[in-house]
């Protein structure tokens, strides 16, 4: 430990920790102070150790186990923060960030102030949404004619053919299952396969009823008033 440097190294049993905190040889005067480790520490101090084996001092800091008993100031707040939103972070979840915080460091209600913190953060609230309420799945309705209530999907990023096709449009007969294959370019817009469609299904099973497609409305808008 290099009392003239921010970056303080310490060892205790088979782990280490190393932190570059400015002003971390301050918590050795605060534990005699923190009500979460001011009795630990003095009986310690006195040799009183049977009601506290979990806790040893190495060079004037307090442990718990391999964890470094942090006193009640703020440099709990600003080791939390540095590991949930620091450089190296990523805004972690409530969960992840506190186990590693309990991976290095120890005090009574880690939990609720990791929790706490976390909670505060404004980059979480903004970036990462919240679940929205959502209604029971509806089942299609089941149909009874051929080729009245169809399903259309796109295969993309084929290799490109003479004709420069790439993709393939497949639209399947929800009651019979029969399906075809059309081939088109990834590129094509809504009325190119609107006149794919009326050329390759329409002209062969007439005009159908319905149509199941995950794309968005307003593709669907498009083809449907080129149809």
């Amino acid at each position: 430990m290099d009392n003239g440097s921010s970056k303080v190294m310490f060892s205790c049993e088979e782990s280490v920790i190393d932190y570059k905190v400015p002003g971390l040889d301050r918590i050795k005067s605060e534990y005699s102070t923190c009500p979460n480790f001011d009795i630990i520490f003095q009986e310690i101090l006195d040799g009183y150790c049977r009601d506290h084996v979990d806790f040893v001092i190495r060079d004037g800091y307090l442990f718990c186990g391999s964890h470094l008993c942090l006193p009640r100031t703020s440099l709990r707040d600003f080791l939390v923060w540095e590991i949930h939103a620091g450089r190296l972070a990523g805004h972690l979840s409530r969960d992840k960030t506190i186990a590693l915080v309990e991976d290095r460091f120890y005090w009574p209600s880690l939990k609720c102030d990791v929790a706490r913190i976390v909670s505060q953060c404004r980059t979480c609230h903004l970036a990462k949404a919240t679940k929205q309420n959502t209604s029971l799945y509806t089942p299609l309705p089941v149909p009874n004619t051929p080729w009245r209530d169809l399903t259309m999907e796109f295969v993309l990023g084929l290799p490109k053919t003479v004709r420069a096709h790439d993709s393939i449009l497949v639209v399947v007969d929800r009651f019979s299952k029969m399906a075809h294959f059309i081939p088109c370019s990834k590129t094509v817009n809504a009325s190119l396969v609107a006149r794919l469609f009326f050329r390759e299904i329409v002209r062969l099973h007439g005009l159908h009823v319905t149509i199941v497609s995950d794309r968005d409305v307003r593709f669907m808008s498009y083809f449907w008033k080129t149809l």
